[in-house]
């Protein structure tokens, strides 16, 4: 009995020693971590921007498949957010600053531990180099967790290794892997459709993309408007010498409407039109080779071009179907000049004159066939 209060003693001896050890240990700590990613600058910054896409790369999500995100109404982005509860704890991380193509700045909480998060994206030989790096003060409990999990550098800096590896290997095929087939020509059906119209920088169209998008169909569901197919944008211009476009991002809707005077988003309709279509398969990034095998196409085939606006891309499958962009398809329809359809000219018929017979019977008379419309 003794020999167990003796024990006892010890244990507690040790723990109260070792909580003494832990609090007095320093909290500040900075961990950062580089990887050359594959992929050009743009693409690497864009998909790092969007929350929805850490699934994809970030390690503690990767190897907890049971875990639960939530993510709020924005995921790119100042002001983008979301959090997750899984079997090392719970967190959350908010976007408090980005400049494009460039850096991002978060604040993230884990267990208690908050910190500021910086990524740092520069061109480099081999493709861009990404910096991830965190800054912070840990908890009590995170003092604890740490000291037996080799240290706030080792626990954080494996994170972040094996997530940045994620990240390469994800992008490199993800965003690389691509097929752009032109079908040649059609004819575009017509809807009513919902719209918002800017002019914006071709760079931030798909950025834009996907806030004005989920305004529209918001819009749709809180007035009980029945939408008619995938999203589209129709681009009125396209310059490409200065980067700039006027463009309409669109939600096809079952009945044609009216909007209320003021509103920003309107409604109008699209008249079926004779096309050049081609299928893009793959990250959206890729469009500007569709668009140019598309002209290609033209120039070849000397087709002539109707410039009642640029060209329209429909979402056949995108983000919101399927998360690997490899798999999400982009139709492109280059408007042409519609084909003449001859009309024969309307010819009353000459109706001959018969002389009587003598029979009894009526004369008979043999109608001319007439021409079609």
């Amino acid at each position: 009995m003794r020999i167990l209060k003796y024990l006892f003693l010890l244990l507690l001896l040790s723990f109260v020693a070792l909580s003494i050890f832990v609090a007095t240990q320093k909290g500040d700590f900075t961990v950062e971590r580089s990887q050359i990613i594959n992929s050009p600058k743009s693409n690497v910054f864009s998909f790092v921007n969007d929350f929805r896409n850490w699934e994809d790369f970030g390690s503690w999500i990767t190897e907890d498949p049971q875990m639960k995100i939530n993510y709020s109404t924005v995921t790119i982005g100042p002001g983008a957010s979301y959090s997750w509860e899984g079997k090392d704890g719970t967190g959350n991380i908010k976007t408090l600053f980005v400049k494009e193509n460039d850096s991002i700045s978060q604040k993230m909480n884990f267990g208690g531990t908050e910190s500021l998060v910086f990524w740092k994206f520069k061109d480099t030989v081999g493709g861009t180099k990404v910096t991830w790096k965190t800054i912070g003060k840990m908890s009590f409990s995170m003092k604890v967790y740490t000291a037996f999990n080799g240290g706030i550098d080792h626990f954080i800096g494996k994170i972040y290794e094996k997530s940045l590896a994620s990240l390469d290997k994800t992008l490199d095929f993800e965003l690389n892997t691509y097929t752009v087939k032109v079908n040649g020509l059609t004819k575009k059906s017509g809807t009513f459709y919902l719209k918002q119209t800017f002019t914006s920088k071709i760079s931030s169209v798909t950025k834009n993309s996907r806030v004005v998008f989920y305004k529209i169909i918001t819009f749709c569901k809180q007035n009980n408007i029945e939408l008619n197919g995938k999203p589209f944008i129709l681009y009125h211009t396209y310059d490409l010498a200065n980067g700039l476009t006027k463009l309409s991002f669109c939600v096809p809707i079952k009945s044609q409407i009216l909007t209320s005077s003021g509103s920003d988003i309107l409604a109008d309709k699209l008249e079926p039109f004779d096309a050049v279509k081609t299928t893009l398969t793959g990250d959206y990034s890729h469009s500007r080779k569709a668009l140019d095998k598309t002209k290609e196409y033209i120039n070849a085939n000397r087709i002539a071009v109707y410039p009642v606006f640029s060209h329209l891309e429909i979402f056949t499958k995108s983000r919101s179907q399927i998360k690997n962009p490899s798999k999400w398809v982009t139709e492109i329809y280059y408007p042409i000049t519609p084909k003449a359809i001859p009309v024969n000219s309307y010819v009353t018929p000459v109706i001959k004159k018969v002389e009587a017979v003598k029979t009894p019977e009526p004369a008979i008379i043999k109608e001319e066939e007439q021409s079609e419309f």
